[in-house]
């Protein structure tokens, strides 16, 4: 009775679901497990004092593969956003556009894991000593 009064927004219609969607569904979407993944590690770090050394070894180096991974997203949807563009004879500016902000939205979301990754990774050091 109380969830059919509740208002559930859809996924679909969620604005970070269409930006994963926009981003390009492999790169955004691994991401995001990588993230969980970094995020379940953090947690253990947290949980198990001795296992933190492993656990700082490991998110730094699934940071750095996640970081290097949002930039081959970029590079991959550059190139298929030019050759869309070298196809077509009359290029608009908002297309150009759109195409930059999507070839964008990978390596930003790689950098945001990343940075995760690494503010958790200083916390787990400064709990270390």
């Amino acid at each position: 009775m109380l969830l059919a009064s509740l208002s559930i927004k859809p996924l679909i219609g969620n604005p970070f679901i269409a930006r994963l969607n926009e981003g390009g569904p492999l790169f955004m979407y691994t991401t995001l497990f990588i993230l969980i993944v970094i995020i379940a590690l953090l947690i253990r770090g947290f949980v198990k004092p001795s296992t933190r050394d492993k656990t700082v070894t490991l998110v730094s180096s699934i940071s750095l593969f996640v970081l290097v991974w949002g930039f081959l997203g970029q590079m991959l949807g550059f190139i298929s956003a030019f050759d869309a563009y070298q196809s077509t004879s009359d290029i608009s500016p908002s297309m150009l556009a759109g195409g930059l902000k999507v070839a964008i939205l990978s390596p930003l979301f790689g950098a945001i894991v990343f940075l995760i990754a690494r503010i958790g990774i200083i916390i787990l050091n400064i709990l270390k000593k």
